[in-house]
């Protein structure tokens, strides 16, 4: 606001520029909202569910079983003296939060439509929340592992403090990539058809199922620019221990999450402002 010679208020309007900011200054000025938003995500998802928390450790487990049964027993994968159960859930965790979270923040714009065309709020708060409401199921699925790890008379070692590393990653992947969904949503409908599809092909893509040394290492680097092989690696080294720690693979798809997310983020910012007329 300007003022003239007689101090009278004159409202200076200019044209936007092309890089929209940011401000997420004012996505801290609503935390409140955000906790709420999480809070109600967290209780929508096992409202009126027959078997409640129990989803959250059913699919784990689930795949654990399967993948046990047709990698180990029949392809008879190595995974260096881990026992395969193991080795596998430990790859699985962050998988499902990963999976979780980018499907709920995928959609989480369309499905806000009428909290969105009626209330102003930081739009980008939406996806965020619904990602971070998967860090619920994490924790329930994590109590399957310990029991595992009771079970085999296995116990982690000093490198799961860095555990909490490859969780933010996981989170991180799945809202960078989540961001991006959640904007093209609003005006291509197809992305709910199409997403189940890429994360089952992501899926076989990362190592979940075997480890990442199965990758010749001229591909090394390759595969690295998928941002969920660092962290699986990274997070099933934390737990196991074993071997060295995946350095060039996690700093590989750090740097792709942290492009991800930067590119994601500037696209959601220019397009938010047409979401309630087209959503």
């Amino acid at each position: 606001m300007l003022k003239s010679a007689g101090e009278v208020p004159v409202i200076a309007i200019r044209a936007r520029g092309r890089l929209v900011p940011l401000d997420l200054k004012e996505v801290w000025r609503y935390r409140e909202l955000m906790w709420f938003f999480i809070w109600r995500d967290v209780k929508v998802r096992y409202k009126q569910t027959a078997l409640g928390v129990a989803w959250a450790v059913l699919q784990p487990v689930l795949n654990m079983l399967v993948f046990t049964l047709v990698f180990a027993r029949l392809a008879h994968v190595a995974t260096g003296g881990v026992p395969y159960p193991i080795f596998a859930y430990c790859g699985l965790l962050p998988w499902q939060l990963f999976a979780f979270s980018l499907s709920e923040s995928s959609m989480s714009v369309v499905a806000n439509e009428r909290l969105i065309s009626k209330v102003y709020f930081p739009r980008i708060m939406v996806p965020i929340a619904a990602a971070c409401a998967g860090l619920v199921d994490m924790a329930i699925s994590f109590l399957v592992l310990i029991v595992l790890f009771a079970s085999y008379g296995m116990h982690p070692g000093r490198a799961i403090v860095a555990l909490p590393l490859f969780l933010l990653m996981a989170l991180a992947t799945a809202l960078a990539v989540g961001i991006w969904m959640a904007a093209l949503n609003v005006e291509y409908r197809d992305v709910r058809y199409v997403l189940p599809f890429v994360t089952q092909f992501w899926l076989f893509a990362t190592p979940v199922a075997y480890p990442a040394s199965l990758v010749p290492p001229r591909w090394r680097l390759l595969y690295g620019l998928n941002p969920m092989t660092g962290v699986v690696e990274g997070f099933r080294w934390s737990l196991l221990g074993n071997g060295n720690a995946p350095g060039v693979l996690v700093a590989v798809s750090a740097a792709i999450v942290v492009l991800l997310m930067i590119g994601g983020l500037y696209y959601f910012r220019s397009v938010e402002r047409t979401f309630a007329d087209v959503v």
